[in-house]
């Protein structure tokens, strides 16, 4: 038992090699096989967007949760942003980030999707 808290305790969850790495199956995450069982995150339905520069050295990203689509949707979501927005972006633990400060933009976009968006963080 102690052996198996030990393991859970010093498990990988970042490679520099591969990247990110699943906390369940120990694989990166583009090569996951259990990526087929998560499923999309559960919330209030509410998209949040707000806009963050904590931690980021001064530069400001456009964080945008609450989106409720399983990764290939988020990321699908993500290339049109940037296309619409004209700045590179990532998704990150089921948050979208787009670099600058787009909020109105996306918002507008968000809203044009039909979808309920609140503007986070004043």
């Amino acid at each position: 038992m102690l052996r198996n808290r030990k393991q859970e305790e010093n498990r990988t969850v970042y490679s520099t090699e591969t990247g990110r790495v699943c906390p369940n199956c120990g694989k990166p995450i583009d090569a996951c096989v259990c990526k087929e069982k998560r499923q999309a995150p559960h919330g209030d339905g509410i998209v949040r967007v707000r806009l963050e520069t904590k931690g980021r050295k001064g530069k400001s990203v456009t964080t945008i949760s609450g989106v409720m689509e399983n990764e290939e949707g988020l990321k699908l979501l993500l290339s049109e942003l940037k296309r619409r927005c004209g700045a590179g972006g990532a998704v990150k633990d089921g948050v979208i980030e787009i670099q600058g400060d787009h909020c109105d933009a996306v918002i507008q976009y968000l809203r044009e999707k039909k979808l309920t968006v609140k503007r986070a963080g004043g």
